[in-house]
């Protein structure tokens, strides 16, 4: 397993192309060799593919917007050939909450989807947050609705281990029962505090247990461990990146 930055963790220094240029720069610096590309400016194909050479990093999934996706599956695909990313994900479910009525659309709407970047020669990924733990009107999760109308060639799922806790559930059995899925997981830890109850840190800095989290990954042969925190409230996100990546390095992964 190799580990990477999800730079959605970035994204505020990514707005332009100059920014985001050196952001590539400082993620490098710290060690990264791996990346995920979300919530950035909008980029050309080939300036990414020239910026990721640039600094030694490689590219391994995206966050790619839902108009995108339905509207021009083959271009998207196309970019994501062209900076050699084999892996085309999407962030939420659009709208960002989940009913049955919501969710039969997603599915209508991203089942050919699916299907169409399978026949470019890439993979679908889907990003959950804790919502997809909830319930159906007939009382099942959509998580695992979405692994019953989506063939495991279909659909992988970037199964974000804090949003998993924060649902109430296990993440490494969650990893485990959706093993070979499992290609990209995301790493953010959860901790305490006494004014703000639960809230978003480094991995290794607060409370899940990334012993059973790794060992289940392992197990379930996932092959990029991306960190991402979504907020880093008082502390600089390049400082976070770096306290993840030494972190892991010092238990034994791999950039």
């Amino acid at each position: 397993m190799v580990i990477g930055a999800q730079l959605y963790t970035v994204r505020d220094f990514t707005k332009t192309p100059e920014a985001f240029a050196e952001t590539l720069a400082r993620v490098a610096d710290i060690g990264y060799r791996t990346v995920q590309v979300s919530g950035t400016c909008p980029y050309e194909a080939e300036w990414l593919r020239t910026e990721l050479d640039k600094n030694g990093l490689t590219c391994v999934l995206t966050h790619t917007a839902a108009s995108a996706l339905t509207g021009n599956t083959d271009k998207v695909c196309r970019d994501h050939e062209i900076f050699g990313c084999q892996n085309v994900g999407l962030g939420a479910v659009p709208g960002g909450k989940l009913t049955d009525e919501v969710y039969e659309q997603f599915v209508a709407d991203f089942l050919p989807v699916a299907k169409r970047i399978r026949e470019n020669g890439k993979r679908f990924f889907y990003h959950n947050h804790a919502f997809e733990f909830s319930r159906d009107q007939n009382g099942r999760r959509f998580i695992e609705r979405l692994t019953e109308d989506f063939p495991e060639e279909l659909l992988s799922i970037t199964l974000d281990t804090y949003w998993v806790q924060f649902a109430g559930a296990d993440p490494a059995a969650w990893i485990r029962k959706l093993r070979g899925r499992m290609e990209c997981i995301h790493l953010k830890d959860m901790t305490a505090t006494f004014k703000n109850g639960n809230r978003m840190a480094p991995v290794g800095y607060g409370n899940m247990d990334f012993d059973a989290i790794l060992s289940a990954a392992e197990d379930a042969c996932a092959k990029y461990l991306l960190v991402e925190q979504d907020d880093c409230y008082e502390e600089d996100p390049f400082t976070c990146l770096e306290k993840s990546y030494r972190y892991l390095i010092s238990i034994g992964m791999k950039a």
